[in-house]
């Protein structure tokens, strides 16, 4: 097995780094935190600790190799010492009959842990599949984890497989946002607290268009909202207006568009949503979905939907949930990464963005605050 290091400002940067140079074999033996050393720029840096059976042939030099003509029993304990640290044992003989009681004792133990693992991602509604894939993982890699990190490495390999992107944008050019979702989901609330966040706090200019009118209410809505908060909007009643107004909102840096909510299961109603935003450029759809719906209900919801390609999700109404398995969910099952998190009606402060490690440690515990 060949034993490398991966140092990066975050977790994600360096499982990314560790991928692209050991592969979608590479197994993370262990994590740390290294904070406040004069070498690095930054104040933290998260150090992966990495391995694969087979060595890795490139022209950069390894961080750390093993001696592959050593026998196994031999190449196990360098691999524990070099990971874990070495515990130095005076005067108390050991006799090499009870090595495999020993490593027998143990197996057991992180079994056990691994198996109580698997209830609590049950309890929290991840998927049977996640769950599957999750344990195979931890057991292939147990005699490398002791009993006290398993969580952290649990943790890591949570995060890794969970798929994360950021809201960008150009002062140079306009940025076109559509929100989509089914009815009361929150598409309304989201547009505004993002449209003041970037007024506000990244100084852009920012317009809004809104193509819900068919719910009862919902133009004067966003209309009270862009009087409040002097940001400018208009309201497309057929496809045909999304040019011309996107046209007047030509010197805005970035425009969102609030599309009407819709039942997944009227396949033709969402077909509708498409045909406005097929009548201009968007650069971004985003599918915003209540985090506290069923399982089953969200599975058809994000399947269904992609009718309007959407390529990131918004999971609203955290602070309403019980679990948080439908994020991990969502996001693995269906290759989408999640953008941001609304955990609340206050504009703009209750939304954050989406963070790998936050998720996987929201979807474990199941606690929201610490």
């Amino acid at each position: 097995m060949q034993i490398k290091k991966y140092l990066a400002p975050t977790l994600k940067e360096a499982i990314h780094k560790m991928k692209t140079e050991l592969g979608l074999e590479a197994i993370i033996l262990g994590t740390r935190i290294i904070e406040d050393e004069k070498r690095f720029d930054l104040k933290k840096m998260y150090e992966i600790t990495a391995g694969i059976d087979q060595p890795v042939h490139n022209n950069k030099p390894a961080v750390e190799n093993l001696d592959f003509n050593s026998n196994f029993d031999s190449e196990l304990e360098k691999l524990s010492d070099k990971i874990f640290g070495k515990e130095k044992k005076k005067n108390i003989p050991v006799e090499k009959t009870n090595q495999p009681e020993k490593q027998k004792q143990i197996d057991k133990k992180i079994e056990k842990q691994i198996k109580e693992i698997e209830g609590v991602l049950e309890t929290n509604e991840v998927h049977k599949s996640i769950i599957k894939s999750l344990v195979h993982h931890l057991l292939n890699s147990a005699a490398f984890i002791q009993d006290t990190n398993l969580d952290n490495y649990l943790l890591s390999s949570m995060a890794s497989m969970i798929p994360t992107t950021s809201l960008k944008t150009n002062k140079n050019k306009t940025t076109t946002i559509a929100l989509v979702g089914p009815t009361g989901v929150g598409k309304t609330t989201c547009i505004a607290k993002l449209a003041v966040i970037s007024k506000i706090i990244h100084k852009l200019k920012v317009g809004l268009i809104s193509i819900d009118t068919y719910r009862l209410g919902a133009i004067d809505q966003l209309r009270i909202f862009s009087e409040i908060s002097d940001i400018e909007m208009a309201v497309a009643y057929e496809p045909d207006d999304m040019p011309k107004l996107l046209k007047k909102f030509k010197g805005k840096d970035l425009i969102f568009i609030d599309t009407v909510g819709r039942n997944q299961k009227a396949k033709e109603n969402l077909m509708s949503i498409q045909k406005y935003l097929s009548a201009i450029h968007v650069d971004k759809t985003i599918l915003v979905v209540n985090t506290a719906t069923s399982a089953r209900t969200l599975n058809d919801v994000a399947e269904k939907f992609k009718v309007v390609k959407y390529d990131s999700v918004i999971f609203s109404k955290i602070d309403e949930a019980v679990a948080y398995g439908n994020i991990m969910n969502i996001a693995v099952n269906h290759k989408v990464p999640v953008m941001f998190l609304s955990n609340g009606q206050v504009i703009p402060d209750d939304i954050v963005s989406a963070d790998p490690s936050f998720l996987a440690n929201l979807v474990y515990t199941g606690k929201l605050y610490k």
